[in-house]
């Protein structure tokens, strides 16, 4: 029954997320944590962190990663072909009517009106992570639970992708040595 729900739930995010593996965290993020809850939000956070520093597309690497936490390589298996088969039917009949009406403006005007849609997705996931970085897990802004470590290291984060223009997977890395260090001094305090 486990490897039916996450073949399903990994089905619905492969067939309802456009516009990439950033559009699809709040799809993932609804699947894994409000439905199934299978993670936790932190978990979570700490997934998509993952599936941005290995190769491949976050959304399937998502799926491996739940797979594999929740039933095992069988699971992995699962969750990953239910990921990626919605993409496979899908970008198999649109190449086929895409390469015979490509020059039709109103394929052209339809592709344009999904990239508001594609940013606000994005968009939410962004706030989200940020949120539960900066002020928890709860999801709640709370001025008593700022977490102002995690302002600091985003902003040194930003200023070095911003100014520096870094590697994003450097600066991940560095982020992630910060927040260890930030913790150990912490419980040396």
């Amino acid at each position: 029954m486990t490897l039916l729900q996450l073949f399903i739930s990994f089905l619905q995010v492969g067939a309802l997320s456009f516009g990439g593996g950033y559009a699809s965290m709040p799809l993932i993020q609804e699947q894994v944590i409000n439905v199934h809850h299978w993670l936790t939000v932190s978990e979570f956070t700490d997934l998509i962190s993952i599936s941005q520093m290995t190769p491949g597309p976050i959304a399937v690497n998502s799926a491996t990663f739940v797979g594999i936490k929740i039933a095992g390589i069988p699971g992995a298996i699962v969750a990953t072909i239910g990921c990626i088969l919605p993409s496979i039917l899908l970008v198999t009949v649109i190449s086929h009517f895409y390469l015979k009406y490509r020059n039709l403006s109103l394929l052209q005007e339809i592709l344009k009106m999904l990239r508001p849609a594609v940013v606000s997705l994005i968009a939410t996931a962004g706030v989200s992570i940020l949120i539960t970085a900066f002020f928890g897990e709860s999801g709640l802004i709370i001025i008593k639970n700022i977490k102002y470590q995690m302002i600091v290291i985003f902003i040194i984060c930003m200023v070095m992708l911003m100014k520096y223009k870094m590697d994003p997977v450097l600066v991940m890395v560095l982020a992630g040595v910060m927040n260890v260090a930030q913790y150990y001094i912490g419980t040396l305090l």
